[in-house]
């Protein structure tokens, strides 16, 4: 057991985390705890690009209003408004740090549209603008001697007044234990303020392209702290993950769609996506993803086929570099100027999450969120294309100034209390852990999937409370490890996930289910209280 205090401690090492340990850094010692590596997270395998405001025949009323549109009514208008009119000003960021946004042939940047834009309004590096983003911040932090980056840190709960030695009736978050991943061992890392950029938790579901890291930690730990929860029953599901037995997690971005490419159906070729909705592809993703889900059910198909090879071929190479050479390795063998690519939904973004302000302030004192860990108010109902990335960087920066500027107001930690290990062993039943974790996501799938029904949902709460007991019992008597983490927070965001669901009594955005089909006039959160 060792322990470390900072300033201020940031979980997570994505765009949000981040972007908010460079803007405190200036003044104060911040440590980032990564759950695996520094760049393992959703940030970097982003394909599509940024959403701003950058051309002149946009507006900002037409980003909010896309916004809200794609959001079903449910966003706060607020939320929106602050991160739209603050995304110019988030790109000229990245571009000082050095993320090279593809050019214009007369603008400053080439602009693509994406799935709910009405405007041309996406900056991007090719299809890796995530990877760009998250190696342009890696440099900048690496240099910040303010800044310690700590990966393979698996953070465990938050620390909270509950675990200072003399006690204290204070609601407030200090640090948090994490284990190392590497090295076995819980650490506390204690801090005057707290940020949560963890991410979101598709894995949860038996189908995603997340990476295996996004196991709701930061919405679990917030929970089990006295947080609120909102939103959980909107997951969306991206329509267009690569369907392939041996390949996993391979999304085909968004992008694709709004460069033309076409859904069909295999064998017949028909294109079906306008037999849905006018927009075609260029639909939210709630619909593109629900249509597919129809068509597969409807013909019994494991597949159907997204396909752009009517394009210019240069073109689709020059647009679509890292898809094109990843399909065209052997182990996949798709040659996409000439054939189409076999595609899924797959779980890829939690819209639901941690309460927060606009200054990133969760309900207790001392910690902030920032990013898919949160629900900010920004995607309501369903995420509209290319606001996530953005949504970490307004935020992170939001909360990093808010910290900055009441730092005086912010006591030090307590005596905390070190981790206890004392009263528990090795385990020797590993095989439960991994058990649990196959049953809750597939489960997950089956009954908590696209579209939903009363009995699916209330027959997956059964089975959450079954494991909640399994796992609890598990983690009272052996010692912490990065699996046992996860499935503990699993188990958490699951039970959040379902009971959200079944709580709303409509069809709204993500959410569908066949026994309230129809949409209620009036928008209102799910919110859930520990």
């Amino acid at each position: 057991m060792s322990d470390r205090s900072f300033d201020v401690i940031v979980i997570g090492s994505g765009a949000a985390g981040l972007s908010a340990a460079l803007n405190i850094a200036p003044h104060l010692k911040v440590g980032v705890l990564a759950k695996g590596e520094i760049s393992a997270g959703s940030t970097a395998w982003a394909q599509g690009g940024i959403a701003a405001v950058l051309d002149a025949g946009d507006t900002f009323e037409k980003h909010i209003e896309d916004t809200i549109v794609a959001g079903a009514g449910l966003n706060d208008r607020r939320a929106v408004e602050f991160v739209v009119e603050n995304a110019p000003a988030a790109i000229e960021r990245l571009a000082e740090l050095g993320v090279p946004f593809n050019a214009g042939e007369s603008e400053r940047w080439h602009l693509t549209r994406e799935g709910g834009h009405s405007h041309r309004r996406i900056v991007h590096v090719a299809d890796a603008t995530g990877w760009a983003v998250q190696q342009a911040l890696e440099n900048a932090v690496a240099k910040h001697p303010n800044i310690t980056l700590i990966p393979h840190m698996v953070a465990i709960d938050l620390v909270t007044a509950r675990h200072a030695i003399h006690g204290s009736g204070e609601k407030r978050v200090w640090g948090v234990y994490a284990v190392d991943a590497a090295k076995g061992g819980v650490s506390l890392f204690t801090a005057r303020a707290t940020i949560l950029a963890t991410g979101g938790a598709s894995r949860a579901w038996l189908y995603s392209t997340n990476p295996r890291g996004s196991t709701g930690d930061g919405i679990a730990m917030a929970w089990r702290a006295g947080c609120r929860v909102s939103n959980m029953e909107f997951n969306q599901f991206h329509p267009t993950c690569l369907y392939n037995v041996e390949v996993k997690n391979f999304l085909i971005t968004e992008a694709m769609r709004g460069e033309g490419g076409q859904l069909k159906i295999p064998g017949s070729g028909h294109r079906f996506m306008p037999d849905f909705d006018e927009r075609a592809e260029l639909a939210p993703r709630d619909i593109v993803a629900r249509a597919i889900d129809h068509e597969l059910k409807r013909l019994g198909l494991d597949f159907v086929h997204l396909d752009i090879s009517h394009r210019d071929p240069e073109f689709v190479r020059d647009h679509f570099p890292t898809i094109a050479e990843r399909l065209a390795q052997p182990d996949i063998g798709i040659d996409i100027t000439r054939e189409p690519i076999p595609v899924v939904p797959a779980a890829h973004y939690t819209c639901g999450g941690v309460m927060v302000d606009l200054h990133g302030c969760t309900d207790v004192p001392g910690l902030y969120g920032a990013g898919e860990v949160t629900q900010s108010g920004l995607h309501g109902a369903n995420r509209l294309a290319s606001n996530s990335v953005l949504e970490c960087l307004v935020f992170g920066l939001a909360a990093a100034r808010h910290i900055n500027e009441n730092w005086d107001e912010l006591p030090p930690p307590p005596a905390i209390r070190p981790w206890d290990e004392s009263r528990v062993t090795h385990s020797d039943e590993e095989v439960v852990v991994h058990h649990n974790w196959r049953e809750i996501r597939r489960f997950m799938w089956d009954y908590v999937g696209i579209v939903r029904t009363t009995k699916r949902l209330e027959r997956a709460l059964n089975r959450v409370e079954l494991l909640r007991q399994e796992t609890e019992e598990y983690y009272g008597h052996f010692r912490v490890t990065p699996d046992l983490i996860e499935l503990r927070n699993l188990v958490e965001v699951s039970g959040l996930i379902v009971r959200s669901a079944l709580e709303r009594k409509e069809s709204r955005g993500l959410h569908y289910t066949l026994d309230f089909p129809d949409m209620i006039p009036e928008a209102t959160d799910t919110v859930l209280v520990p």
